[in-house]
């Protein structure tokens, strides 16, 4: 593949992506913003206690989907249509059995979680409602996850995207009509972000009827091996998911404890935007990984060369232009959701925008070479990459900052620890790249780093 065609491809792929995922992310941005506006503080509080979940019910949809869908684009492309198919119907089964987990939660559990997560008298209700609600739209958010995935590995990301704004502007325009006219409350903003996805669904249903739609659901007995290939190819996008929602929970108890109720607040404001920023990095990512996955499947490394190094830059020149504008555009950020003109939350939100998108280019980086190890089949560096963001690094890095520097050791340990991360990933990059030269095997990493 020649480099011209392997930058439109990209162009094409990594461009509808964001667009597309900065389209999903603002389901909550969304709710954020007009939860501020008409619930004030407390509203604002209420959905960034419960929120959380809503990150492992979307990780668990994109380790399906981005699993499945890897899976989907190798057997295709190496000619084996009746095996992705039945990868695509082992997918939607596994979505079906992680809905039915997520409904039992909704049902029994809303209101212990929130409880867990630090909820008091004056947000609890707000919060259950939110959770409660979003819970029983699990079963729309997974399909519609691997819908979208299958879909943009079957050749049609135009659509793909498509369907991610559609959806996502459905929600804005809900939120707005059941928050205001219609008086909803908490209940009407988790109602109009469940919708989306339905709405997502139904934009995306003009593809099953074209011929050139590749996958289809077909009669098969489950195979341990295939599911097992579908989930080990999208742990780190769940991983990915899940770990913000896990940072989230753990961020919003510390801060209590340091900065109480407003302090919450600001960090909902911190962590919405950042599932906008995040989603750029992750539009990129998913972009490169039907190419990659294509390229691995017809052994074609100079493709796979050029895809990452565009990836690559594109990713940096996206986080300097989003720092300058969080730097300069803090105090206007923090004052669109700060709707009472509260000078606390306002304060704190302004330090801890500058200082923990700081992280930008390591998050970035970090969510790109992970797709790049997942989409080449290489799923042990991801997962490592994966867990060492989620878990390892960032929880003990908090804890530490915070006791020593208080609320801006927070803000801190983000930067801290995607930084730690983004050093161990260009280990293991060129370990691999040392090992595959001295075995002789074809594939090998592409030298995007100096």
């Amino acid at each position: 593949m020649k480099k011209t065609d392997s930058f439109r491809d990209f162009a094409k792929y990594a461009s509808l992506n964001v667009m597309g995922m900065i389209g999903l992310s603002c389901y909550i941005l969304a709710d954020t913003f007009f939860v501020s506006q008409g619930l004030g503080t407390n509203g604002l509080t209420a959905l960034n206690l419960a929120i959380p979940v809503y990150s492992f019910i979307h990780g668990s949809g994109l380790m399906i989907g981005m699993g499945g869908g890897t899976r989907y684009s190798i057997l295709k492309s190496r000619g084996d249509p009746a095996e992705a198919n039945r990868t695509f119907t082992e997918a939607v089964v596994l979505a079906a059995v992680f809905a039915v987990l997520f409904l039992l939660v909704g049902i029994f559990c809303s209101g212990a979680i929130v409880s867990l997560f630090g909820a008091d008298e004056n947000v609890f209700v707000m919060s259950e409602t939110y959770l409660r609600v979003i819970l029983l739209f699990a079963p729309a958010f997974l399909l519609n996850n691997v819908l979208l995935c299958f879909v943009r590995n079957d050749g049609a990301p135009q659509r793909s995207m498509t369907a991610m704004i559609g959806g996502s502007l459905s929600n804005v325009a809900l939120d707005w009509f059941f928050i205001f006219p219609l008086r909803m409350g908490i209940f009407g903003a988790a109602l109009a972000t469940g919708l989306a996805p339905l709405i997502s669904m139904l934009i995306l249903s003009p593809h099953f009827f074209r011929k050139k739609n590749g996958f289809r659901p077909v009669k098969c007995r489950p195979a341990g091996k295939r599911l097992a290939g579908i989930l080990s190819s999208g742990v780190p996008s769940l991983v990915t998911e899940a770990s913000s929602g896990i940072v989230m929970i753990v961020f919003n108890a510390i801060i209590l404890e340091l900065e109480g109720n407003p302090g919450v607040a600001a960090y909902g404001v911190i962590a919405n935007l950042s599932l906008v920023i995040i989603a750029i990095y992750t539009g990129i990512a998913q972009g490169i990984q039907p190419l990659i996955s294509r390229d691995y499947g017809r052994n074609n490394d100079a493709g796979i060369r050029a895809v990452l190094r565009y990836a690559m830059l594109s990713m940096l020149a996206f986080s300097i232009l989003i720092y300058l504008g969080v730097l300069f555009g803090a105090p206007q950020i923090a004052g669109i959701f700060n709707r009472e003109h509260d000078a606390v939350l306002q304060g704190i939100a302004e330090e801890g925008l500058r200082l923990y998108f700081s992280a930008c280019p390591f998050v970035g980086f970090n969510i790109v070479l992970s797709m790049y190890f997942t989409s080449s089949e290489h799923p042990k560096p991801a997962h490592l990459i994966s867990i060492l963001r989620g878990f390892l690094v960032m929880l003990p890095t908090v804890f530490l900052f915070s006791r020593i520097w208080g609320i801006r050791g927070v803000w801190c340990a983000f930067p801290a620890a995607e930084f730690i991360v983004a050093a161990v990933g260009i280990t293991l990059f060129l370990a691999m790249k040392k090992s595959m030269r001295r075995s002789g095997k074809a594939g090998n990493p592409p030298a995007f780093l100096p």
